[in-house]
């Protein structure tokens, strides 16, 4: 299978990398081409893999390259004109998250690859996390959410928000694992040293009940990438950034020293999220009436199970693990998100100070 990455910026390095270790180890795949348009970059990616670096997408399809398949890698804002040509040209196609800068982009994407057959993958990383692999068997109505995911200020990706940036990765899971029709979704967020916005809380409630909370930031102190959630009777905390996952749960028969308010709970068959959570994150000992249990987790690294899982696809032509139905809805929910953050701005009175900035 031959293959071609656009764009060799920040992340786009880190595809040729796995496509040439998976070619090294024997996995029936071959980097032949990359394109940049930034001549440094491209040197660079020409000298580290010795492939030819094209300056322009036109340029690189009229080579005679029998290319099979291809990564997107290219500021989002390029992301459609960039897939729509492969697509057209017969290619299938991992696209970097987000699938697209507007709904309209991301629908035209999708309706493409279904007309030519094509495989479009959205590339959400995270969904290739060992430690969110590891929590699909272990889910049953899900009714509490809780993200957090904060990051040091770089001038990476400043052509969009910390929401399409960095929370997009969470709703895209939250999505999976709710699984019902959002009803109501309510913003915060403000710019503080990029044009647009780099700090975010968004609650989202949806029809089944199950409320999210997310919190986003690339102005923090701290790196955190944390996903915690509550379903009956059991709580589950992942840590994207060590790819591990502690399940708690309250076992059914409940000791009499609980606190009352816990046992009346449980006795009811309820749990209160922040209550669960402050039990079971108060440092130490085992606490009377939840087990606690670290599944074994298989090691892996997520950008290469990703990519592996978008050429077992290309090969086998089944629908890709997260699909462009899945991309594109989590797209927009980041883009009503946006939406109901400029309402909250003006609302609140910042609406010139965030106009001014973004």
């Amino acid at each position: 299978m031959r293959v071609a990455v656009a764009g060799a910026g920040a992340f786009g390095r880190n595809h040729l990398r796995v496509y040439r270790e998976l070619e090294a180890a024997g996995s029936g795949v071959e980097l032949v081409a990359a394109l940049e348009p930034d001549s440094g970059r491209a040197a660079e990616g020409q000298t580290a893999y010795g492939i030819p670096v094209y300056s322009s997408l036109e340029e690189m399809l009229r080579a005679d390259l029998r290319l099979d398949a291809a990564s997107v890698a290219v500021p989002t804002v390029h992301h459609h004109a960039v897939a729509s040509q492969l697509l057209d040209a017969g290619l299938d196609v991992l696209v970097e998250k987000p699938l697209a800068a507007s709904l309209r982009e991301a629908d035209e994407l999708v309706a493409l690859a279904g007309r030519r057959g094509r495989i479009l993958q959205p590339g959400h990383l995270e969904r290739f996390n060992p430690a969110v692999l590891a929590i699909e068997s272990r889910l049953h109505r899900p009714m509490f959410f809780e993200a957090h995911r904060l990051s040091v200020f770089t001038p990476r990706s400043l052509d969009v928000d910390v929401v399409l940036d960095l929370m997009i990765h969470d709703l895209d899971i939250v999505l999976t694992c709710a699984g019902s029709p959002v009803r109501e979704v309510r913003a915060v967020g403000l710019p503080i040293l990029s044009p647009k916005v780099d700090i975010a809380n968004v609650r989202v409630e949806f029809e089944s009940g199950c409320v999210a909370n997310f919190t986003a930031s690339r102005v923090s102190t701290e790196r955190v990438r944390k996903l915690r959630f509550f379903q009956p009777r059991q709580y589950v905390s992942i840590d994207y950034a060590r790819r591990d996952l502690l399940v708690i749960r309250l076992d059914s028969g409940v000791p009499g020293n609980l606190p009352p308010e816990i046992a009346a709970m449980v006795a009811a068959g309820k749990v209160d999220p922040a209550m669960l959570a402050k039990l079971a994150e108060a440092g130490g000992g085992p606490n009377p009436g939840l087990s606690f249990h670290k599944p074994e987790i298989a090691p892996g690294e997520p950008l290469r199970l990703e990519v592996e899982s978008f050429l077992d696809s290309v090969r086998t032509r089944r629908e890709p693990r997260v699909t462009a139905r899945q991309g594109r809805d989590a797209l927009a929910l980041a883009l009503e998100i946006q939406d109901t953050m400029v309402a909250h701005a003006h609302r609140a009175g910042l609406g010139n100070f965030f106009e001014a900035s973004a």
